[in-house]
């Protein structure tokens, strides 16, 4: 049996089942299997490959692995904090004292299930049409868990969500329409499938409608993955939404998105049109980067810290992308261990949120004696997004320096590491003072748990392991990936 099936229909049927199950603890453990066995079946291709279905529209290639794995692993992390998060919550309530319940823990548990139901089918389609699809089943399938709060601040970042995504879709429509009318079967001259290997292989495509559907893909799925200036939705998303959700959004979401502009770039560098693409990539990556920095300095709300940094360091991987050659082994590097790190520090922030009740970083105070496993993690958090060594982000951006040295692009060197220089000030103003200081101190509302703490300490980890070492079936499809992808090792 090809495990391609089960891996796809397993958390639909379990969403199912879980809101007709009568108890909640089935429920719990029928979702916690679910992101076991999928995270199973995932590391079983690693050693051997799935055969595709659907005649070749669904298929894991080797960049497609490394997204699915980095996602399942992400999931199933998160669905151990939502369950503990669900066992520790019996009644929340706004604010406001309004008294309105949050999302019932039935529909959280069943949605999630969704949501890793389209992202597991975005990172195996092959096919622009069925990518498109399960791009937007996402934005759906992710949206209730953003307002999970109900509160109005979390109702409008739903909104902001679900207007500027679907506009981001529909130019991405757009895109697909245009990239079949310009490119033309060679034997028939008829318009070709929208399979990415038939795109790839077809004839001379018409430029002006080549190039002008590139950029609809590229700002139409960019404005998921959050590049700015289409960004404006990510900070809200991210800050309002409960913390194992914005871990998922953080670390799965926006790589699923830039997963598609990465294949859909493979299309465009076999019909010689890589220099043009890459430009697209440095110019949407500086900008993103720049815009996270002017936001970042001097931030108060350490939720949305973490999300702008989201927005840096999509920035990045797009500016590694974009320089080509080794830069495009670097943003790969960059993307994983982004993902385990962003992971850990949006459940940490959850932690705090839950244990001090504020997302305001100067009224946190004091955590190193309040909150010691917590200041911990924050503070080793820290010095992994910021990339200091051994910790992976470190050798990502490196990487990514020395290619844009290498290639002559100064000007692009000098922004780069300007902007990395700032971004870590701006940060250390954040997240120092909340471990240390000691003016504004409050007292924890709740204590911390081994649970809250030991899936953020996997993670990041597992960050620390791939700055130290290596493994060689990672080398291997790493490198396959960055092959796939026009770049070198």
């Amino acid at each position: 049996m090809n495990l391609l099936v089960p891996l796809l229909l397993a958390p639909l049927f379990s969403s199912a089942i879980i809101m007709i199950l009568p108890n909640k603890k089935l429920g719990k453990i029928l979702f916690l299997t679910t992101g076991a066995i999928h995270l199973t079946i995932v590391f079983f291709f690693w050693f051997e490959k799935p055969f595709p279905i659907l005649k070749g529209w669904l298929e894991l290639d080797s960049l497609g692995l490394l997204i699915l794995s980095l996602m399942s692993l992400l999931f199933f992390c998160a669905s151990i904090a939502a369950t503990n998060h669900l066992a520790h919550t019996t009644l929340l309530r706004n604010r406001d004292k309004t008294g309105r319940k949050v999302l019932s823990e039935k529909k959280t548990l069943a949605v999630m299930l969704l949501f890793l139901e389209s992202m597991t089918l975005s990172t195996l389609s092959q096919h622009l049409g069925l990518f498109w699809i399960a791009i937007e089943a996402t934005t759906l399938a992710s949206a209730p868990l953003i307002s999970y709060h109900r509160h109005p601040r979390s109702v409008e970042a739903t909104w902001k969500y679900l207007l500027i995504c679907s506009v981001g879709i529909a130019l991405a429509f757009i895109g697909n329409i245009f990239l079949s009318l310009s490119i033309t079967d060679p034997g028939s001259g008829s318009t070709v499938s929208l399979l990415i290997r038939d795109l790839a292989a077809s004839g001379r495509p018409r430029d002006s409608l080549f190039k002008t559907a590139f950029i609809f893909l590229f700002v139409g799925y960019g404005t998921k993955i959050g590049l700015s200036p289409l960004h404006t939705w990510l900070p809200d998303a991210h800050s309002e939404a409960p913390a194992f959700m914005s871990s998922l959004l953080s670390g799965a979401l926006l790589n699923g998105a830039f997963l598609g502009i990465l294949r859909i770039s493979t299309i465009y560098t076999a019909q010689g049109e890589s220099a043009f693409i890459q430009r697209i990539f440095m110019l949407f990556g500086l900008i993103s980067l720049l815009t996270a920095l002017v936001f970042m300095i001097r931030q108060k709300d350490y939720k949305r810290l973490l999300a702008y940094s989201s927005i840096e360091h999509m920035g990045i991987l797009a500016l590694g992308f974009g320089l080509g050659g080794r830069g495009v082994y670097g943003a790969l590097l960059h993307l994983l261990n982004h993902s385990l790190i962003k992971g850990a520090l949006f459940l940490t922030a959850g932690n705090i949120l839950a244990l001090y009740g504020t997302k305001k970083a100067p009224k946190v105070r004091f955590m190193l004696q309040k909150l010691p496993g917590s200041s911990f993690l924050w503070i080793t958090g820290f010095l992994a997004i910021t990339a200091f060594p051994p910790f992976g982000l470190f050798f990502s951006e490196f990487i990514i320096a020395k290619t844009a040295l290498e290639s002559g692009r100064v000007l692009v060197s000098i922004i780069f590491f300007l902007a990395l220089t700032l971004i870590f000030i701006g940060s250390a103003y954040l997240f120092l003072p909340m471990v240390l200081g000691k003016d504004g101190a409050r007292e924890p509302g709740k204590k911390e748990t081994p649970l809250s703490l030991a899936v953020p300490l996997l993670l990041l980890v597992l960050s620390l392991l791939l700055g130290i070492y290596f493994p060689a079936p990672l080398a291997e499809v790493v490198e396959k990936a960055v092959l796939y992808l026009g770049g070198s090792i």
